[in-house]
């Protein structure tokens, strides 16, 4: 992935973050991935050192809360806030372009993995077909399409379960947004077509 911030942009959004009250580290990570619906996720070793400079600018003030500490905007902070709100709203817009192609690049790659599962479902499928006009009596043919057919619906139970914990996680923060619910529908529906496709 390219660079999401230009140079001095993620210092002044991590302000902003911190505009609505004191947060952990983790919870701003966490925070940043939301904002860009999971296609771009910061790591440590990308936020604890710009915290760091801006606890030396008297910007923001770290609290020990146990073994981790929590991270306060100081008045100063607030002041320069304040005084870029131009610069934050400027920054929204950039973001939101960002996340746009991010969500259109895992569009893309989605298609692209779709177009080759499709393709290996179709050679499987030949190959079942292969089999079975060669092969075992009617009655084996059948109970192996239905043991099939149980691994699919239970891939397909998995999935659905495995995506409904990740949607009630991140809806239980309170920072499931539209753009991420639009990202899932469009993956989803993509999904669906080239299933459909495969199966004829």
């Amino acid at each position: 992935m390219g660079v999401v911030f230009a140079h001095g942009q993620l210092r002044l959004y991590l302000l902003a973050l911190l505009d609505s009250g004191p947060k952990h580290g983790y919870e701003l990570i966490t925070a940043l991935s939301d904002r860009f619906g999971g296609t771009y996720r910061p790591s440590a070793g990308t936020i604890y050192p710009r915290l760091a400079r801006l606890e030396e600018e008297g910007l923001v003030q770290r609290v020990d809360d146990g073994r981790k500490g929590t991270y306060a905007l100081t008045d100063a902070g607030r002041d320069e806030l304040r005084s870029r709100s131009g610069d934050l709203a400027a920054l929204e817009e950039d973001l939101a372009e960002t996340v746009r192609a991010l969500a259109e690049r895992v569009r893309d790659d989605v298609r692209g993995a779709m177009g080759g599962l499709r393709a290996d479902l179709a050679a499987a499928a030949q190959e079942a077909r292969a089999a079975a006009v060669s092969g075992p009596p009617a009655h084996d043919a059948r109970a192996a399409s239905r043991a099939r057919r149980a691994e699919a619906e239970a891939l397909l139970h998995q999935f659905r379960d495995e995506l409904r914990a990740d949607l009630r996680r991140v809806d239980a923060r309170g920072q499931l947004e539209q753009l991420t619910v639009d990202t899932v529908r469009t993956v989803l529906d993509s999904a669906r077509t080239a299933i459909r496709a495969t199966l004829g």
